[in-house]
């Protein structure tokens, strides 16, 4: 059966990008395939958020490549932030103009108790409503939750894009931070796809 949430690459050529970002606290390269089929060779020294962003292929259905040596004995913010710079980095330049694109997408992901909304434009304009409680101080292990915001933040800002992220219930936190990146790839994933209706680029600018 054809999932009606899948770009079809079929109806196009192949969306990819290959970066790297490197600077005096990280070193990350990767590569991105929006018609993929959520395979993910990612490895950033933290297994938690290797975790989470495994989530965003698996369900995003991208295939994502991306290594990333940080300073990690200082702390872990360059990393998270960096990874979220060149993921967004990423995700723009395989878009390229945008064109036939649906634009939006929205999704409502469960984990057990714990409920996540993502809401998307692809508009080029970079712009992050962040609403995920927790505790100052929160973690998995040894992985602070606070450094989601500064993720997705680092996200949205290279990827030029719009997105409201709301936890609307949960008690655990692995499953709140998980919820949340299911929900995004899922949003993403509707976002990115094409409609064949749409031939140019989805906004009355003209351009995103």
């Amino acid at each position: 059966m054809t999932d009606p949430l899948a770009p079809d690459p079929r109806e196009g050529p192949l969306r990819r990008a290959s970066l790297a970002r490197h600077t005096r606290e990280t070193q990350i390269d990767g590569s991105l395939l929006i018609e993929g089929t959520g395979q993910a060779e990612i490895v950033t020294g933290m297994p938690f958020f290797d975790h989470l962003l495994d989530q965003v292929c698996r369900h995003g259905l991208l295939d994502l490549s991306l290594r990333a040596e940080g300073d990690l004995a200082v702390d872990w913010h360059h990393t998270v932030e960096d990874t979220g710079l060149l993921l967004g980095s990423l995700l723009d330049a395989a878009l390229g103009d945008r064109a036939g694109i649906n634009r939006y997408g929205f999704f409502y992901a469960p984990l057990d108790e714990a409920l996540a909304r993502v809401v998307i434009d692809l508009s080029g304009r970079p712009f992050l409503v962040y609403d995920l409680p927790a505790d100052r101080g929160e973690r998995v292990r040894d992985f602070d939750l606070d450094l989601l915001e500064d993720f997705f933040q680092a996200l949205t800002q290279k990827g030029r894009f719009t997105m409201h992220l709301h936890l609307l219930s949960g008690r655990n936190s692995h499953h709140k931070a998980e919820a949340v990146f299911k929900a995004f790839a899922r949003a993403l994933r509707v976002a990115v796809a094409r409609d064949p209706r749409q031939s140019g680029v989805p906004s009355t600018k003209g351009t995103l």
